[in-house]
């Protein structure tokens, strides 16, 4: 195995591919320690007076919030610091007339693209790594900090909840709590060819923490409909299974943003079963996860094809067209995930369509960089 790997390093990695890989990335990690430090600075500047008044503890400030806080601002703006990396990396190796030097030996302008997609290949399954499965269970902590000890605006219960659980299954819940994640006055209607066939009346049902999807009814009863029959059963305490969380009940403002991608699959599949029809948001956070990743091919590509070419005006101009196009990559897509959240946009279409816009900007400028 390991000869293999020497083999391929030899074989597809030169000297001047790891050089610039090396620099690649290494810009990416500096240009990300450089622009969230200073968002750390505005974010305390900010919010530290609010802190500071609902007497917010300074372990939880550094390790529930800011440690969190990193990691999500520096993922979703991944795709600003990939095009700044790539632009300031190229200009300067074209301003220092290496890439002349580079195509004088020979070396096509799709061979010097290789390291360049090795480094957003790298980057692309980072960020799809982290925003699916690492940095959702930290955005929980954080969220929850921010709304406790600034925003002070916590929706703690719901009256008069209804889900369909199963084909035919119908949870009613007048009130449920969040804080002891329990429902009063409970009923659970079954039905077979929309003829009911049980009905469960319970006082209470409490979700159990400690397992998945079960819950705990508490002096209920049970009449089941057989025929022209009617069969009842009484008890104090029942543990039973259904397809049904608090986050179901109790949707909060960012929980998408807690949910890990497998989380988010299920929910909204769940969700688009019972006939639920606000999870625009839960789509879109979804499918953006993935269409993020990809934009670090389509920006490099454009980076690199704008900046192998040494022209007047240097680095400052192309940090200018750079620093504009990935504001407008941004707004670009923030726009199109409002109106998908607000209109009848598709969320899928709303989420790619920048990437597809700026994929084609992005054939354009390759086909006319310098070969």
């Amino acid at each position: 195995m390991h000869e293999l790997l020497k083999k391929i390093q030899k074989n597809w990695f030169t000297r001047l591919d790891r050089y610039i890989i090396r620099k690649f990335l290494g810009t990416y990690v500096f240009s990300i320690a450089l622009i969230i430090s200073i968002s750390v600075v505005f974010d305390i500047n900010e919010k530290i007076d609010s802190f500071v008044t609902n007497h917010a503890p300074l372990k939880g400030l550094v390790f529930d919030y800011y440690l969190n806080f990193i990691p999500y601002f520096s993922n979703l703006f991944s795709a600003l610091f990939v095009f700044i990396s790539v632009i300031f990396f190229t200009t300067k190796l074209a301003d220092n007339s290496e890439i002349i030097a580079m195509f004088s030996t020979g070396m096509s302008f799709k061979r010097m693209m290789r390291p360049y997609m090795f480094s957003a290949a790298v980057i692309a399954i980072l960020t799809f790594v982290l925003g699916a499965y690492v940095i959702p269970p930290g955005n929980e902590a954080r969220i929850n900090f921010d709304t406790f000890y600034r925003k002070k605006k916590v929706e703690t219960f719901r009256r008069n909840v209804q889900l369909e659980v199963d084909t035919g299954v119908i949870a009613y819940m007048q009130r449920y709590e969040e804080f002891n994640k329990t429902g009063y006055r409970f009923s659970l209607d079954k039905f077979d060819d929309k003829k009911l066939v049980s009905h469960l009346t319970a006082a209470t049902a409490r979700y159990d923490t400690t397992r998945h999807h079960h819950w705990i009814v508490s002096n209920y009863m049970i009449r089941n409909l057989v025929g022209n029959r009617e069969i009842i059963t009484r008890g104090e305490e029942l543990d039973t299974l259904l397809e049904m969380e608090p986050r179901d009940i109790l949707t909060t403002r960012g929980q998408q943003e807690t949910m890990t991608s497998p989380q988010l699959k299920e929910y909204i599949i769940r969700q688009k079963q019972r006939g639920y029809a606000n999870i625009q948001v839960f789509e879109i956070e979804y499918h953006k996860r993935i269409a993020m990743s990809f934009a670090a091919f389509i920006l490099t590509t454009i980076g690199v094809s704008l900046c192998s070419r040494k022209v007047k005006g240097g680095m400052g101009l192309y940090l200018g067209i750079g620093l504009g196009l990935s504001f407008s990559y941004i707004l670009f897509q923030t726009i199109s995930a409002t109106f998908a959240t607000n209109g009848n946009m598709n969320p899928v279409l709303a989420v790619w369509l920048p990437n597809i816009v700026f994929a084609v900007i992005a054939v354009v400028l390759y086909r006319r960089a310098p070969k």
